[in-house]
């Protein structure tokens, strides 16, 4: 099982005051800096003048402080009670520039909160699409963000203004990846602790030792301001053709930010916690509703909409140790303060491009890491490896070469002009397609009870009888089906004042395999952590853990999901050679 030995804080321990401002500051640092950046980016590119600048970078940082603060809660269905550090999403500026420009702000404010509501739809239909959005597509995704970032970071290592010699930003990101990687690799847990404030001070300051660090926005900035309300575009309530016309592309980076959502919140889970249990998608399901929750905000307020900077979330809980919630709280907390305070942001965005590339270029590999750590996970067999190095091929290839962008052109060619929107699209009509022309599911409804498990057994040994598997094999898949049904039982709340709930039990067949799922309504237990547990604890003599050995002895593989109102087991049993 895996055991994250960096953890000191849980995301449910608390830490002290000072620890926690500590970490919360480092995260400030590139939250902060990402969404400036992508805010003007935004603006620049579409033409519009300094006020509505300055009001959409001041939504912009109260909109990401809420999202984080809402990440790190857990609100009924809303939040996922970890570190969900949010800014920006640069996937959002080019069809936000053409938006501007061809139906002007409130045009773009009314695409963003009609699209949000997709957010919020995956998040409910989260349990019909687990089929398509699987380890493997979340896995890719992740590591698509990684590999189109990259050279990004790699370009930003020399950069410098012009007129000055690249050697000098070269010597500036060298000094913060060398001080960096150092702390990282030989530093105590303290050093550790404060490796990416000092990995950016060193650079910072043979920065200023070449004469690259500017200090006049610094001194320009005021400590104070008030957003300029004016600048407000409000929401075009009476959309024209432009609107109608852009809505299937803004659905489509939607979708690929819903993706890219629900593998956040299942990656974070896995990298929070010192022993990493199944997943919960309660949790996933309340990421994507905080996700739905800042793009409706963004959208009346009419700017980009944030989008959680996993790789930075990664990056903070494994360099500090730090996953308690209350660091999300902070970091939410400062950004909303920070909106009020221009010099702050001033004194955090004077840092040069070449020394945050080296920080982001440490950022992306480790997010790259943990995704193909997500797609091995789940085990590849020829099809699933498919999938993923099709996605993967055409996502770095189309960022190497604008294939599509050059052929469609215009603002099609902008959205398809990503390697990363291509090919996250990929991997999930891959997948797709892999569901619809798999064999055909058979079902059966019965009620989650013992009394039914002659039905469930005529069920299971039909379904042998059809692939052709000998008796001992067929024993094998009803015993199976029975201690499934059991433990289901065993943890399952007391239903004594209710009625009893349903059971929906779908099969489908393979060479040599039958792939199970049981569907029910449940308590707070886990399945598959109990599995994992008895690995560890074979010498356990509970009489309660009788049917969970018996499981795992007859199951290749057990997955337990758990969402809002419904729990899925899924059992794979493998048919037993011929003696």
């Amino acid at each position: 099982m895996r055991v994250n030995d960096y953890i000191r804080y849980e995301p449910d321990e608390g830490c002290s005051a000072r620890l926690t401002l500590g970490v919360a500051v480092q995260g400030i640092m590139i939250s902060l800096s990402i969404t400036v950046i992508v805010v003007t980016i935004f603006v620049l590119g579409a033409g519009e003048d300094r006020a509505y600048l300055s009001w959409v970078v001041f939504a912009a940082l109260t909109i990401t402080g809420f999202g984080t603060i809402l990440g790190a809660s857990r609100l009924g269905k809303f939040g996922a009670g970890h570190i969900l550090m949010m800014a920006s999403g640069g996937q959002f500026i080019g069809v936000s520039v053409v938006a501007v420009m061809e139906g002007g702000p409130a045009t773009l404010a009314m695409l963003l909160v009609v699209t949000s509501v997709l957010q919020f739809l995956v998040a409910t239909w989260l349990p019909r699409m687990r089929r398509i959005i699987t380890p493997v597509v979340a896995g890719t995704a992740q590591v698509l963000i990684a590999a189109t970032v990259i050279p990004i970071a790699m370009s930003r290592l020399a950069d410098t203004p012009d007129g000055v010699s690249p050697s000098l930003g070269l010597a500036a990101s060298g000094a913060a990846f060398v001080t960096f990687l150092f702390l990282v690799l030989r530093g105590t847990n303290i050093w550790r602790l404060w490796a990416i404030p000092i990995g950016i001070g060193a650079g910072s300051v043979v920065a200023m030792a070449v004469g690259l660090y500017d200090f006049g926005p610094v001194l320009d900035a005021p400590w104070f301001d008030l957003p300029d309300t004016a600048a407000w575009p409000g929401l075009d309530l009476a959309p024209g053709p432009e609107f109608w016309g852009l809505l299937p592309m803004f659905l489509i980076v939607s979708l690929v930010v819903a993706v890219k959502s629900s593998s956040d919140g299942a990656v974070m889970q896995q990298v929070s916690r010192r022993r990493p249990g199944a997943t919960d998608f309660r949790a996933v399901q309340g990421t994507l509703n905080v996700s739905g929750t800042t793009m409706l905000l963004s959208g009346i307020a009419g700017t980009i909409p944030p989008i959680i900077v996993t790789a930075s979330c990664i990056s903070l809980i494994n360099f500090t140790g730090v996953a308690s919630r209350r660091v999300g709280h902070t970091i939410g907390a400062m950004l909303v303060l920070l909106a009020f305070f221009p010099k702050g942001v001033a004194v955090l965005l004077a840092t040069p491009s070449s020394v945050m590339g080296a920080v982001l270029l440490m950022i992306m590999g480790l997010l790259l890491v943990e995704g193909m750590r997500i797609i091995v996970k789940d085990g590849l067999d020829h099809r699933k490896g498919m999938v993923a190095g099709a996605s993967l091929a055409i996502g770095v290839g189309l960022e190497s070469t604008d294939v599509l962008a050059d052929l469609l052109g215009g603002a099609w060619g902008v959205l398809f002009g990503s390697g990363l929107v291509v090919g996250v699209l990929a991997v999930v009509v891959m997948t797709s397609l892999m569901e619809l022309s798999s064999p055909r599911r058979t079902r059966l409804e019965v009620e989650l009870d013992m009394s039914d498990l002659p039905r469930v057994n005529t069920f299971l040994t039909g379904l042998a009888t059809r692939a052709g598997w000998s008796p001992p094999s067929t024993d094998r898949l009803t015993a199976a089906g029975e201690e499934t049904l059991s433990t289901m039982l065993e943890l399952r709340e007391d239903y004594a004042d209710e009625a009893v709930p349903r059971l929906i039990v779908t099969a489908q067949p393979s060479p040599g395999t039958i792939d199970l799922e049981f569907m029910a309504i449940f308590g707070e237990g886990n399945i598959e952590d109990h599995l994992a547990y008895l690995v560890e604890h074979t010498d356990t003599a509970d009489e309660r853990d009788l049917s969970f050995r018996l499981l795992r002895h007859y199951a290749s593989s057990v997955r337990h999901r758990k969402y809002y109102g419904i729990d899925i087991v899924a059992v794979q049993v493998e048919s037993l050679p011929d003696s």
